[in-house]
């Protein structure tokens, strides 16, 4: 938990663009299960996290991922995305 605390910090002295240029990473990050486990739902949420930021690789990134997961899976990433943005 303490990570995420962290990385809020960090990205509230940060531009726009290179807010959305981490979110992106972390989307990629969780799609391949660098220094973490594969999680096609947690990198969707990311990257479309970083998508409504302005990212438009994470987009094409997400569209990809997107066509590999299942209707439930993309429902509850889009679910906690919206969650995420909401409470920051």
């Amino acid at each position: 938990m303490a990570r995420f605390e962290i990385l809020d910090q960090q990205l509230a002295a940060m531009g726009g663009d290179a807010e959305a240029e981490i979110f992106c990473e972390m989307g990629l990050m969780y799609a391949a299960g660098r220094d973490c486990p594969m999680d096609h739902i947690a990198a969707h949420k990311w990257l479309n996290i970083a998508a409504i930021k302005g990212s438009s690789r994470a987009a094409e990134l997400r569209s990809d991922l997107a066509q590999s997961m299942t209707k439930a899976d993309l429902a509850e990433a889009l679910r906690s995305a919206r969650e995420w943005m909401t409470m920051h």
